[in-house]
């Protein structure tokens, strides 16, 4: 059984008060992700990924059609707390997540609330930050860390519920390039060491080539779905639909547009450099 099945679903956002139509976001998409997988959502804005995202723990509902985790409905209020205990949301700006004044305290606040007993909820608190790489941080206050730090707390205090799944809907966006490294560390570990399944929303596509699948969004339906490589690939077809692709890809597409023969489709500076220097053997 898939972990995270999507089926025919549908979803609308209703008027607003200037009474413009309701805006159809998804139509009749089906998507099914495996327990342990890494897939990274990508589409232009607007395309239906965040509103995709905040099906998979119920935070919206569809229309028509269902979506299920681990069998159960998100459609079915009784159910709706084991769904959110097995899907955990990370949001773009980690100030909006943390509540307490002091870093183990929001870490437990989560625990806290799903009744884990004290002495639990302290082991769940170390454990979830030590994976993160901020347990020296414990008893420091939040605001005073940098963006990514707060973001890996934020992600620690999912963690500490002991979810199955975390999905995190640009996590890096607010963040600068030392913040995005830290964070897409976290996430590459927490998926490869602890099997956690990873469902990451980003515009970058350089963190989107260390997913295991991509899924690609337009028009509130499904463009593309494979391997990075496979994706990737097709750099034509994403630019069509206003996607970039990593930059080594790009330089790669264009040395063989021009006449320069690349066979492989790299993803990063290593594999592109290699492909280059495979190229130029054979001539």
């Amino acid at each position: 059984m898939e972990f995270i099945d999507v089926r025919d679903v549908v979803f609308g956002y209703e008027a607003d008060e200037e009474g413009k139509e309701n805006k159809i976001v998804l139509k009749k998409l089906s998507l099914s992700i495996n327990k342990g997988e890494f897939v990274a959502l990508l589409g232009h804005n607007g395309s239906g990924k965040s509103t995709l995202a905040k099906m998979f723990n119920g935070i919206l509902q569809p229309d028509e059609g269902q979506v299920t985790v681990c069998g159960m409905n998100t459609l079915d209020e009784d159910k709706l707390l084991d769904i959110r205990k097995k899907v955990g949301l990370v949001l773009q700006n980690p100030d909006n997540q943390l509540v307490a004044s002091i870093v183990e305290e929001d870490v437990a606040f989560g625990p806290e609330n799903l009744g884990i007993e004290p002495k639990e909820i302290r082991k769940r608190v170390d454990d979830a930050l030590k994976a993160v790489d901020m347990y020296e941080y414990r008893g420091h206050a939040p605001h005073k860390l940098s963006g990514g730090q707060k973001q890996r707390v934020a992600i620690a205090g999912i963690i500490a519920m002991q979810p199955d799944c975390i999905v995190l809907d640009e996590p890096t966006a607010m963040l600068d390039p030392q913040g995005r490294k830290e964070v897409m560390d976290t996430i590459v570990k927490l998926n490869k060491e602890k099997n956690i399944t990873i469902i990451l929303i980003t515009h970058y596509m350089d963190e989107a080539a260390l997913a295991d699948r991509l899924v690609v969004l337009d028009g509130g339906k499904i463009l593309t779905d494979g391997t990075p490589k496979e994706v990737f690939s097709n750099v034509e077809l994403l630019k069509k639909h206003s996607l970039d692709v990593p930059q080594s890809t790009e330089l790669a597409h264009k040395l063989s547009s021009s006449g320069f023969k690349i066979g492989d489709t790299p993803l990063d500076v290593e594999e592109c450099v290699e492909a280059i220097d495979k190229a130029l053997k054979k001539k």
